[in-house]
């Protein structure tokens, strides 16, 4: 089982701290670090809401946008994770951020849950990533049919035929309770769609839900890295600080040694949480998490205005963004509708940020 230490935003566009987190996933026994392409206008609307922190509420676009850096920044954190030993995973948001991700050839492109009904974004990675870049798609918030859609568009695909499409379990909470990660679906899951499946883990304690992932023949486990959990990183309140992020390690790769890796884990995890494992384990049946589903629709993407347009002018492909919902706004359709709304009028006014919906507009 692979294990990637996401230290997503946690670099906080330092490269300095960058390096320090590389450098801490290959000390913890990593074999890969995923880091997060940021440009804020690929990801939200600058009316999204705000974000709460130790130093304060500040909006959460604002928050994106300090995680912005040029692209030299993930050649040379690239090139520093080849040079110390461990791979190089990166997701990018949007299209300029993907066709900048594929110029460097990281080791694997990695899309997030919300970005699993991108369906544009997945087209062009399909259609431009000609070196055959392995891609891992994370199914946190989604139902099994968001989850064919996302595989279907890799058909007949380079990328699918070589076995470089890996699908992760997730539930997209944080914390994520371990009792509703129903892992039974990494399973189901590689039995539908047929490619290596495995688990990205947004639940607090180290060893549950990676070794009965293991257990359960999980190709992949992602978990969020930290430096210390108290710092300001998005996601630093939830990551692993090296010292469990290497308790992790250490032990998934202990237990992997067992004669029968599934029985010796469940029996171990018994004796430590009793039924809590098969809580954990679940019926492997896919269904929204009850901590994810009032998110169903909000953190996925959705059609959004990015201009202020008057009733009865025409929508234009620059009057709309795909983006998240996230905080405070209404959701939108799905990406999926871009090209049906184009050329459409509008039955009323609306300013930058409103959501795109069939009561806003006419028939073509």
């Amino acid at each position: 089982m692979k294990i990637v230490a996401e230290a997503g935003t946690s670099y906080e566009g330092s490269l300095d701290k960058a390096k320090l987190l590389v450098e801490c996933a290959k000390e913890c026994g990593a074999d890969c670090v995923k880091f997060q392409w940021v440009y804020a206008d690929e990801i939200l609307h600058p009316r999204t809401g705000l974000v709460h922190l130790p130093t304060g509420d500040i909006p959460l676009y604002e928050r994106f946008r300090q995680l912005e850096v040029n692209p030299d920044f993930f050649a040379t954190l690239r090139d520093f994770c080849r040079n110390v030993g461990i791979e190089f995973m990166c997701s990018p948001f949007g299209l300029k951020s993907l066709t900048e991700l594929l110029q460097i050839e990281p080791d694997y492109i990695k899309i997030a849950s919300p970005e699993l009904n991108y369906v544009q974004l997945l087209k062009k990675l399909k259609q431009e990533n000609t070196k055959n870049i392995p891609v891992v798609l994370s199914s946190g918030v989604s139902k099994l049919h968001d989850i064919e859609n996302a595989v279907s568009i890799f058909e007949n695909s380079e990328i699918l035929k070589k076995n470089n499409l890996t699908l992760l379990h997730c539930i997209t909470s944080y914390p994520a309770p371990e009792e509703e990660y129903n892992l039974n679906l990494i399973c189901s899951l590689h039995s539908i769609f047929g490619i290596p499946t495995g688990i990205s883990d947004h639940s607090l304690n180290p060893l549950y839900v990676p070794l009965l992932a293991q257990a359960l023949e999980a190709t992949m486990l992602e978990k969020h890295i930290t430096l210390d959990n108290e710092g300001s990183g998005l996601d630093d309140p939830v990551a692993l600080n090296p010292k469990n992020f290497k308790l992790m390690c250490q032990t998934v790769k202990e237990f992997s040694k067992a004669d029968d890796v599934r029985d010796y884990t469940i029996s171990y995890l018994q004796n430590q949480i009793g039924d809590k494992v098969i809580k954990i384990l679940g019926n492997g049946i896919k269904k929204l998490a009850p901590s994810e589903e009032k998110n169903y629709g909000r953190t996925n993407r959705s059609l959004r205005f990015i201009k202020d347009k008057k009733c009865g002018e025409k929508i234009e492909k620059d009057d709309i963004a795909i983006l998240r919902t996230e905080k405070i706004l209404e959701v939108g359709l799905e990406p999926k509708f871009l090209d049906d709304i184009i050329g459409s009028r509008l039955t009323k006014d609306v300013i930058s940020g409103d959501a795109v919906n069939w009561a806003c507009l006419t028939t073509k």
